[in-house]
């Protein structure tokens, strides 16, 4: 899986003192970064080639300001068209969120799904995890 490690600032907390639950999304999205380049290198806004289909996540148990927190990436399925993210987030070796996004491979002009790059599949499969 992939790792990323992000600090927890005191603005992302609210006022019960933990982590509120719209950061988590931010820093799952932060997480995707390299799996964003694998299908678009230069991060080509104007030619980006993915869509958002739907987004879950589970929060386990509260995130505090305590200490930095590591999202962990992998891939879940991989369909002709679409693919599953699974992650998870982690603080102090404990387990707090785990989510999935479903990507759709998109073409804009179209405004039709497209078929996964049979090297960015290649890729992707490189990352499937078992859950």
């Amino acid at each position: 899986m992939l790792s990323d490690t992000f600090p927890v600032r005191f603005y992302e907390t609210d006022a019960l003192k933990h982590v509120s639950n719209t950061v988590l999304v931010g820093w799952f999205e932060a997480a995707r970064f390299p799996i964003f380049k694998m299908f678009t290198p230069t991060l080509d806004l104007d030619n980006w080639p993915l869509i958002l289909a739907n987004y879950n996540v589970d929060f386990l148990e509260q995130i505090f300001m305590s200490s930095d927190v590591t999202v962990k990436t992998g891939i879940q399925r991989i369909g002709k068209s679409s693919f599953v993210v699974y992650q998870e987030l982690w603080q102090d070796e404990l387990l707090k969120a785990k989510g999935t996004t479903t990507l759709v491979h998109f073409d804009y002009q179209t405004k039709r799904s497209a078929p996964i790059p049979a090297d960015v599949r290649a890729q992707l499969e490189g990352l499937v995890v078992s859950i």
